[in-house]
């Protein structure tokens, strides 16, 4: 089920035999409990799967649901199941520093104990804790791996257990808000190093991960002023050990720089894939089967988790502000081109940044394999 808003995704839940998929776009927990009652009696449905991701868009009204979704209520036992999630950046960490030998213990810890359960049972953690502060409690590292507007509240509650020369980092997409929020509750001799992987893909879960993640991409650390040369130094050993290049920026321009390389292209996906979705003229099915090439990575980009970007947004708001502004002028520029018929400015615009692309292939952050590499379009 996906419930907080419609799914315009195409992934293998629907597709599997005896499935399918259920979007309801903010109906009442009410009619939802309906629905279910009519498709147990019509076509026998027993169990379903409901995606935390987007239920923690409003997970008031959720728990409301939930707690109508009673044996009483629905007039039969439903099986249903939290998808779990566990960012595909931590699994990639963890598999790189066994592989590398970069820790004598891992520790991981996630607020649910079917993630907690399935990150122990794959091997990727050493141990997991049944508590954040049980988890930092005498780490030589602690990566903080959560949607950004949650960090504040994670760093006041281990800020108190990190140990003395102790490194903190985190992987949000966002920094001058992150260190807003996490270094006034860094006690003195621990060192905070905020950073950010450009890496992952729009999967999640604990089975999601794949070799190599970091291989040849960028980690930006953006360091403060005071911050501890050695353990800056150790960190960036870490991150070329798990096979990235690093650099180093300060906050506000790698907010910048990232909100034109990845916010506000992912905010376009969004809008993009919405539109196709609201529009009428279009029916669900013909953009299903008539995707284009350029339709389909819109879609793959916007099947990246809501909760993170929702809160990447709301925390970089003047650096995306400002490139969407300006690639709403370009838009309109391309749209009176467009209008007038100006096909020698088209084209001109179109070769400039087709040579963007190419300086990308160059320094190997993608592949020029035809379809970007992908093996069977259909999967």
């Amino acid at each position: 089920i996906m419930w907080s808003r419609g799914c315009p995704f195409f992934c293998n839940y629907c597709n599997r035999e005896n499935s399918f998929g259920l979007q309801f776009r903010n109906q009442s927990p009410e009619y939802v409990v309906d629905h279910i009652k009519y498709l147990h009696s019509e076509y026998g449905i027993e169990e379903l799967t409901f995606y935390d991701d987007v239920m923690s868009l409003n997970r008031k009204a959720t728990m409301k649901l939930l707690d109508q979704m009673t044996p009483e209520n629905l007039g039969f036992d439903l099986v249903w199941d939290a998808e779990t999630r566990v960012d595909l950046v931590d699994q990639e960490m963890l598999y790189a520093m066994k592989k590398a030998g970069l820790a004598n213990t891992i520790v991981g810890y996630s607020q649910t104990k079917k993630t907690r359960d399935i990150s122990l049972d794959i091997g990727f953690v050493d141990s997991v804790a049944e508590t954040i502060e049980d988890a930092v409690a005498d780490s030589d590292l602690i990566v903080l791996s959560v949607p950004v507007g949650a960090m504040s509240e994670v760093a006041k509650k281990i800020g108190s257990k990190l140990k003395p020369g102790a490194t903190i980092t985190d992987v949000g997409s966002v920094k001058k808000s992150v260190i807003d929020m996490v270094n006034p509750h860094i006690p003195l001799g621990v060192h905070f190093i905020p950073g950010h992987p450009l890496a992952g893909t729009e999967q999640s879960g604990p089975k999601s991960g794949f070799p190599d993640l970091f291989k040849n991409r960028w980690c930006i650390l953006t360091p403060l002023e005071d911050c501890n040369e050695e353990a800056t130094n150790k960190l960036k050993k870490y991150w070329e050990a798990l096979g990235a290049n690093v650099e180093f920026m300060d906050a506000e321009h790698h907010d910048l720089v990232l909100a034109v390389t990845s916010h506000a292209p992912h905010l376009i996906a969004y809008t993009m894939v919405g539109v196709a979705d609201d529009l009428g003229r279009v029916t669900d099915k013909e953009v299903i089967n008539f995707s284009a090439a350029g339709f389909r990575d819109f879609t793959r980009i916007a099947a990246s988790d809501p909760t993170m970007w929702r809160d990447v947004f709301l925390n970089n708001k003047e650096a995306t502000l400002e490139i969407l502004g300006r690639f709403t002028e370009e838009l309109f520029d391309l749209q009176r081109a467009i209008r007038r018929g100006d096909g020698d400015q088209l084209f001109e615009y179109f070769n400039r940044t087709r040579s963007i692309r190419r300086s990308i292939i160059d320094a190997g952050q993608d592949t020029e394999a035809a379809n970007f590499g992908r093996e069977n379009v259909n999967e």
